[in-house]
């Protein structure tokens, strides 16, 4: 039986395009289609289970998504912070009041640029890049990261910190993530050896100034007015009130 109620819904643009998800994804269209938040997912926002275990927000985005057959895992980052801005706006409006230099600004989240993948540098439905590391020469092959991928290094570096809670190896296991092969070897042992033992870090940080360079994302910069009068370019915090606006 058809309801009778409608709820309205906003299509959100990637900033990927869907260019590096097979074609078969949902996500290679290159938008989603997203609904206006509902008292059912404000309950997600203030289930304490959901809010001790940090996977509020994440839920709140699978909830708003219409197209359940996504699969959320296979987001990539600069995806799902495009998602996260666009569920924001639909949820609380666009208006985000932050504090910065102990002054309050009001950011119009809806002026936020997205940061679109450069379609000369892909090859489409296929996530993987090449790089030559500048001080070694050596040829390697990267990838973007996802939500999924984001998931497993955070619980292979909280379970690498359970061994030696002073460790923090955060840098160098993204790295053995973003890296998808080494001089044509592709098995994770020998991708994890050559970060470990041979990967210099004015390599490591290259690569990861290309990758920034390559990822897409959604700009989070603003431009507030300063005490002196002037203007000033800033980064745009994702704080608690994000997405409760009242707390």
């Amino acid at each position: 039986m058809e309801s009778k109620f409608k709820l309205p819904t906003e299509r959100v643009e990637l900033p990927s395009k869907g260019l590096l998800y097979p074609k078969d994804s949902a996500l290679s269209n290159g938008y989603v289609e997203m609904k206006y938040m509902t008292a059912k997912e404000e309950d997600i926002l203030t289930n304490q289970n959901y809010l001790k275990d940090g996977t509020a927000v994440d839920r709140l985005l699978k909830s708003l998504l219409v197209d359940k057959s996504i699969v959320f895992n296979d987001l990539l980052l600069g995806d799902k912070n495009a998602i996260m801005v666009a569920a924001r706006v639909l949820s609380y409006g666009k208006d985000y009041e932050i504090t910065y230099d102990e002054e309050t600004h009001v950011i119009d989240l809806s002026k936020l640029e997205s940061k679109f993948i450069d379609e000369s540098l892909v090859k489409e439905g296929e996530n993987k890049f090449a790089f030559n590391l500048p001080a070694t020469d050596t040829a390697i092959t990267f990838k973007l990261l996802t939500h999924g991928d984001e998931k497993s290094i955070d619980r292979e570096v909280e379970g690498l910190k359970k061994i030696d809670k002073k460790s923090d190896t955060s840098s160098s296991t993204r790295l053995k993530y973003m890296i998808t092969s080494v001089n044509g070897l592709s098995e994770k042992k020998d991708i994890r050896n050559f970060v470990d033992n041979y990967l210099l870090a004015k390599d490591a940080r290259e690569l990861r100034k290309k990758y920034l360079e390559t990822s897409p994302d959604i700009k989070m910069v603003s431009t507030v007015d300063t005490l002196d009068g002037g203007q000033e370019d800033i980064e745009v915090p994702v704080t608690l009130r994000f997405f409760w606006p009242d707390l």
